[in-house]
């Protein structure tokens, strides 16, 4: 008798909480288009609490009084016009503070259901949504039996390129390009966090704010998917809560309730240069105004960057921070996790990526040095990068910390794994791996002797490792990219990969075939 046959409630309320995701899911979608836009005295009266105060913008509202729009993209036009006549009569709004400006006049303008019923349209998507996705995964836990199961898997759409992966990879790239460059184009989307926001922080929601959110409830319920996915493996259990932990009380609740408080916000466990915009003059004079917490921060932040990084990173190697604290590891582990089996393992993509993470290196430390050169001397720029330092810091958050670390980095999980990022682009990643490949205790040791050649710890492989070789040589794994997630040692059959924290002597010793044969191999 089949599992499912054993357990009929379980499988129907799998079925049903898929159903409630679903509901929920199209709930969300439909936000944006249920919203209607017009200019309104009360609309007005609500700009200057949005940070609106712009007088000639102001009139400008006034004299479209009454104006209105049926979607997104028609209210993006009527901004543009009345933006562009306020600019007319010397208003000065510049490119930069336009999708902010849009979306405060969006936010206001904003009626309709999901606009007039927050709370309740939020039940309705998001909290909905969570509860589906909940629901039809807690039932597995007698479903399906512990442990790790490959079948089909290349045969599913959703997880190897198919017509289904390639629409949910559509989806979050345009989601990212949309938070990220257009969002007063999702101002209903983002409302949808005033209610958390008020709660927590005392004050309207932001899209950053909104995003922070929506990342935290992915990584919490998909977290229990892989919690679930694993439970026959104590690591994976405690790796799953503590992203989960770091994700939701350093990421999220912490920043905000230091702002309800109203302290700087800042997330404990971010270090630089993943942080790209600890070091920047306007951050430095900021923390430095705020006192003895401005303070804390300021030597929390360089020391976690310069001295526990690379201390914990020799004891441990790359994975207490990279599969273990980091958000963006996180989310990969978590909302990523069905499509790790597509990391690229050719060696060219190797080639790539020791190339790519090292130049993204390079730049993010001389746009470091740039910066706090502006600070430290008051320059601005002018011996350096044509006098124009600050371009320097806006195109690297534009092209590596937006479209590079969001849009690439998470938009390409259906299409070319979960740890796009992490492999290609991190800066703290190569400086991680540094340290894991030439000072640490971190290895995976193999046992050559027990290897059937398999290939599933290659396959399941999210930084595209062909652990299979090194196995088949016997030879430690040691390599800069690993993060140390264990999979690779899940999904074996004979127990030849072990995860250690040993000496540092020896981790290089390659075993012959003939030793392996001889079965002189050993296992510290």
């Amino acid at each position: 008798m089949s599992t499912m046959a054993k357990h009929p409630l379980a499988q129907t309320a799998s079925k049903a909480g898929l159903a409630l995701f679903i509901v929920g899911f199209g709930f969300f979608l439909l936000a944006p288009l249920l919203v209607r836009y017009q200019v309104t005295p009360e609309a007005l009266a609500a700009l200057p609490q949005r940070g609106v105060s712009n007088g000639v913008l102001l009139e400008e509202l006034k004299a479209a009084h009454g104006a209105t729009a049926g979607n997104p993209l028609a209210w993006n036009s009527l901004a543009d016009r009345i933006i562009a006549a306020a600019n007319a009569r010397g208003a000065n709004i510049s490119e930069w503070d336009l999708p902010w400006l849009k979306m405060a006049m969006a936010k206001s303008a904003s009626y309709g259901f999901p606009a007039e019923n927050v709370k309740l349209y939020l039940l309705l998507s998001l909290v909905l949504a969570c509860a589906g996705g909940l629901l039809h995964y807690l039932p597995r836990i007698w479903l399906s039996p512990p442990g790790i199961r490959n079948d089909g898997i290349f045969h599913s759409s959703a997880k190897s390129r198919g017509i289904l992966g390639i629409v949910i990879g559509i989806f979050l790239i345009g989601f990212y390009l949309l938070l990220y460059f257009y969002p007063f184009l999702i101002t209903a989307w983002i409302s949808l966090a005033d209610p958390v926001s008020q709660a927590l922080r005392g004050k309207e929601t932001d899209q950053w704010f909104f995003y922070g959110l929506l990342y935290t409830l992915c990584v919490l319920v998909m977290g229990v998917r892989t919690a679930i996915h694993y439970r026959h493996s104590r690591y994976q259990l405690v790796r799953s809560a503590s992203v989960a932990f770091f994700q939701l009380g350093f990421a999220f609740l912490i920043p905000a309730i230091l702002v309800s408080l109203n302290k700087p916000s800042y997330d404990f466990k971010l270090a630089w240069p993943l942080d790209y915009g600890f070091f920047t003059d306007y951050n430095l004079k900021y923390l430095l105004s705020q006192g003895n917490l401005g303070w804390a921060i300021l030597i929390w932040g360089i020391a976690l960057s310069f001295l526990l990084v690379p201390l914990f990173s020799y004891f441990f190697g790359k994975r207490w921070y990279c599969s273990w604290v980091c958000g963006c590891g996180g989310l990969a582990e978590t909302l990523g996790d069905p499509w790790r089996h597509l990391s690229s393992k050719k060696l060219n993509a190797w080639r790539i990526e020791r190339w790519l993470v090292h130049l993204v290196l390079v730049a993010v430390v001389a746009m470091t040095a740039a910066v706090l050169l502006d600070f430290f001397t008051g320059m601005k720029g002018q011996a350096y990068f044509g006098g124009n330092s600050w371009k320097v810091r806006h195109w690297y958050g534009f092209l590596i910390g937006s479209i590079f670390a969001g849009v690439v980095g998470t938009g390409f999980y259906p299409l070319m794994g979960n740890r796009v990022w992490c492999r290609f682009g991190c800066p703290l990643a190569a400086i991680l791996g540094m340290v894991q490949r030439f000072k640490s205790r971190f290895r995976i040791t193999t046992n050559g002797g027990q290897c059937i050649s398999c290939g599933n710890c290659s396959t399941y492989c999210e930084m595209g490792i062909d652990v299979r070789a090194y196995a088949q040589r016997g030879q430690n794994i040691v390599r800069s990219s690993c993060v140390g997630c264990g999979i690779c040692a899940q999904v074996c059959p004979r127990g030849v990969l072990r995860l250690e924290n040993g000496p540092t002597t020896g981790r290089y010793d390659e075993v012959s075939l003939l030793e392996i044969g001889k079965g002189r191999i050993e296992l510290s």
